[in-house]
């Protein structure tokens, strides 16, 4: 462990009046849950249609632009 992370640690038990263990114990706790409940998801399957692709310019990862374009 590194010792920022080891600081940080440290530092979340102080304030949280927790013991170093606890806190993570809480951590590794909350991961696995995490990894559980992506590995109980069920798979989702998007239905395409033909097309031509995206329109030129067009970004997904840019909402602004989207939603100029979809105001078209």
């Amino acid at each position: 462990m590194s010792d920022q992370l080891l600081g940080d640690v440290k530092e979340l038990a102080l304030l949280t009046g927790r013991t170093l263990t606890a806190v993570i114990e809480d951590s590794l706790r909350e991961t696995l849950s995490r990894r559980q409940q992506s590995i109980d998801r069920p798979i989702l399957h998007l239905t395409t249609v033909g097309g031509n692709g995206l329109l030129p310019g067009v970004d997904l990862d840019d909402s602004a632009t989207l939603l100029e374009v979809m105001d078209l």
